[in-house]
């Protein structure tokens, strides 16, 4: 059965609340497809019925397995090279110049998704920076969703997301094999701590990062959204800290607080 206008209208208004995603009237086919496994795997014949159960019950589970189900988790390993190179030939470095009578790095992945960016960044640090071996080196890796931070913590990927951006050399270096898939090193998982954040609801109280990632989640937001997550992002960065954000995301056009810098052929982020 079709998803008509008034329960379109219900899912859109509830995660733009719930998780200011941004739906257009083009996304009812998305909401169908994305929707129909959950509300067969309920026990409901489809996502008309969704919505009513939804309607009929408090905020509870079901609500919050919609949000997920309605979430992009599109990842890879080292996805688009160039901030990686960024921050292997130039971030980093300077960062260990600045930091060297604390020797310690916080760095926070937000949107991580099932984890392969954090880990590209625990493994770019154990691969090419070993006079960090005994620094205090904290990676933070956030998400709205409890699923796909359940995988990122088990760091389990199969095959064919080994194959997506990871080099052969790093895969049998920091990496073993589980079953048909691959489990990356226990060392490496330690470097990492998976926490579940809604980035439109308050932030917790943290010491502040040098470096943070927020890629190719602004996308999903309206301008207002942008200009909130932007200014949480000044308030824990550290001065010269540095922010990476998506291809097509772009800092200035919502807050003047960042000066953009050309890096490596990536653009990264810096308080003015």
């Amino acid at each position: 059965m079709a998803l008509d206008v008034q329960d379109f209208e219900f899912i859109r208004n509830f995660l733009l609340k719930r998780s200011a995603i941004v739906l257009d009237d083009e996304k009812r086919y998305l909401v169908e497809t994305r929707l129909q496994p959950l509300a067969q795997s309920e026990g409901l014949a489809n996502v008309r019925e969704l919505v009513t159960k939804m309607q009929k019950t408090p905020v509870n589970g079901l609500h919050q397995k919609v949000v997920e189900a309605m979430t992009t988790h599109e990842t890879t390993f080292f996805r688009d090279i160039n901030p990686f190179n960024a921050l292997r030939k130039s971030v980093l470095p300077e960062l260990i110049t600045a930091r060297s009578s604390t020797q310690s790095l916080r760095i926070w992945c937000m949107a991580c998704s099932t984890g392969q960016e954090p880990f590209s960044v625990a493994m770019l640090i154990r691969e090419y920076f070993p006079q960090l071996q005994n620094w205090k080196i904290s990676i933070l890796a956030t998400d709205l969703s409890m699923q796909v931070l359940k995988r990122a913590r088990e760091g389990v990927f199969s095959q064919h997301e080994m194959n997506r951006g990871l080099p052969s050399t790093l895969m049998l270096k920091y990496f073993q094999r589980n079953g048909m898939n691959w489990q990356v090193n226990e060392d490496i998982r330690r470097m990492i701590v998976f926490q579940q954040l809604n980035l439109i609801e308050p932030w917790p109280l943290m010491p502040l990062s040098d470096v943070v990632f927020l890629r190719n989640v602004l996308i999903y937001f309206d301008v207002t959204t942008k200009k909130s997550i932007l200014a949480n992002v000044r308030r824990i960065m550290r001065p010269d800290g540095t922010l990476f954000l998506g291809g097509s995301e772009n800092a200035l056009a919502v807050d003047d607080s960042f000066k953009r810098l050309e890096i490596e052929q990536s653009s990264v982020y810096r308080l003015r």
